[in-house]
């Protein structure tokens, strides 16, 4: 059988993630690994989840264990309505659809909004599992630009010279993977603004919002959307969240919050692909959620505030002359920008051969596949010790690189 000769014609837009393939090199110790931008196992609350789990299998295992409503379980939805409420997003369970991580979110809302030719807006770069999530579904990509000069006429004629129609704009506000940056007060306004002068959806990707180490917390979009509109049934923000980099990434537990109309079309999508999340997990994550979110997030803060506080410290003292990065306020990721010219897949070879380091590419984040002077790092596995003798090593080899450049 040839079978790349049946495959549907999307397939040809889909690869491996290079981050997938790098997270293979965290089982090799003589690594020291920025690649994964994935939580440190470490600090899972896992006595807490035990706990969790032992309460549910006494008294509600049938529950537990059977098929569940497609929109999800309700304790759990009602907690992320009331946490929602309390980052300025009145809203209700009916609000609420609770997806298998975040990333299940992505694929869903691409299935929803795109036809093939249809374009995306998104920034250069943007996160990695967007695109692989946007990609099945044969957009055209168009750069966004949070608070430029570019304005929305410009973005609607170069639709129409490519023969296509602006669909959505996407966004990661807060931290953002991979750059660490976060969009002003401003910037969130005019994205608003232009969504409104385009009429298209505005998806928010929030995973990283509980994650903010300094500075003063900027309103979610969907909250000045909703202080815009009038309510959340008004607005045209889709706000995507998730547990994974505060409870678990394992139990696989995201969400969805967006006005009833966007959420009703998504539930059919969820019946139509799994039926509902596994029960199991959400009844878990809401027990446990109940019981220890805010200590546990504060923890998180303090743990990555002085990870990350010590990364920068270390760029600081060992990048050479011509590297320049971002100065996160939270999150995971840092991410580098080299001297022009420079490829940072070719750095990672000798940086891997020489001194057994790991970092991501800049590349793979590019929708245009520009970017090849950049790479991100992620602080969040790594102890201060590590990183520095990190950076250290880094450093020497990017000197070595420039030199022989």
């Amino acid at each position: 059988m040839e079978w790349h000769s049946v495959f549907a014609s999307r397939m040809g837009r889909m690869k491996a993630s290079e981050i997938r393939e790098l997270l293979k090199l965290l089982d090799q110790p003589e690594v020291i690994s920025f690649a994964g931008g994935i939580p440190d196992p470490a600090l899972f609350p896992a006595e807490a989840f035990r706990a969790a789990f032992e309460k549910i299998f006494a008294t509600g295992a049938s529950a537990a264990l059977q098929y569940s409503v497609s929109e999800g379980h309700r304790p759990l939805r009602d907690w992320i309505a009331g946490e929602m409420g309390r980052i300025g997003v009145p809203c209700t369970r009916e609000n609420i659809l609770i997806t298998s991580g975040s990333q299940q979110a992505l694929d869903y809302l691409g299935k929803l909004l795109l036809s093939p030719g249809d374009t995306a807006l998104l920034g250069w770069p943007t996160y990695l599992g967007a695109l692989g999530a946007f990609n099945a579904y044969e957009p055209r990509y168009d750069q966004l630009t949070p608070g430029g000069n570019r304005g929305a006429e410009a973005y609607r004629q170069a639709a129409e010279a490519a023969g296509s129609t602006v669909k959505f704009a996407y966004v990661s506000a807060d931290f953002a993977n991979p750059t660490g940056e976060t969009l002003s007060l401003r910037e969130r306004e005019s994205l608003l603004d232009l969504a409104e002068a385009l009429d298209i959806p505005l998806l928010e990707d929030a995973a990283y919002q509980a994650l903010r180490y300094r500075g003063e917390a900027i309103p979610p979009i969907l909250s000045l959307d909703v202080a815009r509109s009038g309510s959340i049934e008004a607005a045209r923000t889709i706000y995507c969240g998730s547990f994974s980099k505060t409870l678990s990434p394992g139990l696989r537990v995201g969400w969805v919050c967006a006005p009833q109309a966007v959420i009703a079309r998504l539930v059919l999508m969820k019946q139509a692909a799994d039926l509902h999340s596994a029960t199991l997990n959400q009844m878990a994550v809401a027990e446990v959620a109940q019981t220890i979110y805010a200590e546990h997030t504060e923890m998180l803060r303090d743990t990555y505030a002085t990870r990350c506080a010590a990364m920068l410290a270390a760029l600081t003292a060992h990048m050479p002359e011509g590297v320049t990065w971002s100065d996160p306020e939270g999150g995971m990721f840092v991410w580098l920008t080299l001297p022009r010219g420079m490829d940072a897949a070719e750095l990672l070879k000798q940086a891997l051969e020489q001194e057994r380091i790991a970092f991501v590419p800049g590349g793979a984040f590019f929708a245009d596949g520009s970017g090849r002077n950049t790479l991100r790092l992620s602080f969040s596995r790594a102890t201060p010790e590590k990183i520095e003798t990190g950076m250290q090593r880094l450093g020497k080899v990017l000197r070595a690189a420039l030199v022989a450049a």
